[in-house]
């Protein structure tokens, strides 16, 4: 059973996906199919950018949460096409995905860029939903549990006790993607475990019983029951499937069950 205090998270990353008209219609159809689930699963969507205030504005009044999917660590600067975390606050977000695998792989983003985005978003008040996981070749050469404890590790550096509450994990296995494949849940449970058991470690039983880790990498309503069944998968960061009103809502009704 897990704990009161770890109610189910579902975030729907829409990654370089939907124009202004297609955010809102998909955000219009949320607030229909996800309404009988609020109070029962935390939820959240992630658009691009550019349709951040037209999803806001569609999703007003409804407890469907504001993403970004990514933030700079400075606040202001000569910093040419970056968004900083006080402007994602300014704009209604409420959380802000941070070091995802796409960012590590696409733009050069390492281990520090992530810790100092975390702490960029929790500075101005949001949650981070700290992406962590390994490649194909990692998980074959047994190196897993090593390589996602030194990301989350560094991920949480420096976070007093109070901050480091906050945050969100989200393992997501880079090999599965995007790929249709998906770690089997009973491998999913142990890195999370691992996960888990490394934030005692360095924080305390308490904290670790009540931060939240997520499982994302083709999560989809066919195999979203089992997998949030886990005992420390506390919802899913969603890629493809949130793309989708049904797909998306079913997976949340699954988390929430």
């Amino acid at each position: 059973m897990k704990p009161e205090l770890r109610r189910p998270l579902v975030v729907g990353n829409w990654k370089l996906y939907k124009t202004l008209a297609e955010a809102r219609s998909l955000a219009t159809a949320l607030r229909a199919s996800l309404a009988p689930l609020a109070g029962r699963v935390d939820m959240a969507v992630a658009p691009v950018f550019t349709a951040l205030g037209t999803v806001r504005d569609a999703l007003q009044g409804t407890p469907i949460g504001l993403s970004a999917q990514d933030a700079y660590w400075e606040p202001q600067g000569a910093f040419t096409g970056e968004v900083s975390a006080a402007l994602l606050a300014d704009a209604g977000c409420g959380y802000v995905i941070v070091g995802h695998s796409e960012r590590r792989q696409f733009f050069g983003e390492e281990d520090d860029h992530v810790r100092r985005k975390s702490a960029a978003v929790l500075a101005a008040g949001m949650v981070p939903i700290v992406c962590v996981g390994e490649s194909l070749q990692q998980r074959e050469a047994g190196e897993t549990e090593a390589h996602v404890l030194r990301q989350t590790e560094r991920a949480l550096q420096g976070l007093s006790p109070e901050l480091a509450a906050r945050v969100v994990i989200a393992y997501e296995p880079i090999w599965a993607i995007g790929t249709g494949r998906t770690a089997q849940p009973e491998d999913a449970e142990q890195v999370h475990r691992w996960i888990r058991q490394l934030v005692e470690r360095g924080f305390g039983g308490r904290l670790a019983e009540s931060m939240r880790i997520l499982y994302g990498g083709s999560v989809k309503p066919d195999n979203a029951r089992v997998l949030m069944a886990q005992p420390d998968i506390d919802g899913a960061l969603v890629g493809g499937a949130s793309l989708d009103a049904g797909s998306f809502a079913a997976i949340a009704a699954a988390a929430s069950s």
